[in-house]
């Protein structure tokens, strides 16, 4: 009973971080699972996408009813992702474990920055234009929807700039999948900062969408493992699967409340402490 209710309070903390960030809840819930738990790690990996999947579907819920999901470019990105794991897998076991973690951290640091960086840009354009107009000036100011596309709640579905060609999405989803494929990982913590950085998308956009890929994504791996599904802890996974869809449904309007630079930055210091944890793991 102790383990049950203390991976519900766990999952309610997991879902809120991927209700309002579009973050994979599996890079949660697997070192959680097992080191908190007491799981197998092969175990850990399918509860965890048990966990997923459901967290997801509940999160996507409010996304959908706010228009903060891009579905056909979240299905096209979910499918070529998928190609792109497989490949990925099969590579990443030619590669030592501890060169994949280490590769991995630097991945992780290198977009933590790339983030922080456009979170900062975007806070910049912010705080410009809640400044009050003085003088009539010829300096362009930055808007700060160019990094929301949900700002405006007229026209869900703007872009910055020109939307993505097919080409760009696929090339960016097959990438993704490669790389969540080569390192074994959930592909959330990749897919938002591709469609913020490579696509374009504002942060809750990008968020809504990573869910719709999140999900897919679950379902394509549990197929995959559906041997070892009767082996599972289903008192704990349902329990952690139970408190992650509440904390989704709370992280999705947090989200909504959150400045579109907050969601940003606040994802690039989750990167950068999921890096640093990973480099020590290395290290000790």
């Amino acid at each position: 009973m102790g383990s049950v209710l203390l991976a519900a309070v766990i999952g309610l903390a997991v879902g809120v971080v991927v209700g309002a960030l579009g973050a994979g809840g599996g890079i949660l819930a697997v070192p959680v699972l097992v080191l908190l738990l007491g799981q197998d790690p092969h175990a850990a990996t399918a509860s965890s996408l048990v966990i997923v999947l459901l967290t997801a579907l509940a999160s996507l819920v409010h996304r959908a009813r706010t228009r903060e999901v891009a579905w056909r470019q979240g299905l096209v990105f979910a499918l070529c992702t998928t190609i792109g794991g497989v490949a990925g897998s099969r590579a990443s076991v030619l590669v030592d474990g501890d060169v994949l973690l280490a590769a991995f951290s630097l991945l992780l640091g290198s977009v933590c920055v790339a983030m922080a960086r456009q979170g900062l840009a975007a806070r910049r354009a912010e705080d410009a234009a809640a400044e009050p107009v003085a003088e009539p000036t010829d300096e362009p100011v930055a808007d700060p929807e160019e990094f929301d596309l949900a700002a405006d709640a007229t026209d869900p579905s703007r872009t910055r700039g020109r939307a993505p060609s097919t080409t760009v999405l696929v090339l960016a989803a097959t990438v993704t999948g490669l790389l969540t494929g080569f390192f074994g990982v959930g592909g959330g913590f990749v897919v938002v900062p591709i469609l913020v950085l490579a696509l374009g998308m504002g942060p809750r956009r990008a968020a809504g969408t990573s869910l719709l890929v999140m999900i897919v994504a679950s379902l394509v791996g549990l197929v995959s493992r559906v041997d070892i599904l009767g082996t599972l802890d289903w008192a704990v996974t349902l329990a952690f699967a139970a408190g992650s869809m509440a904390g989704g449904l709370l992280g999705g309007p947090l989200s909504a409340r959150a400045r579109a630079s907050t969601l940003t930055l606040a994802f690039a210091s989750l990167l950068g402490a999921v890096a640093a944890v990973t480099a020590g793991s290395i290290v000790l």
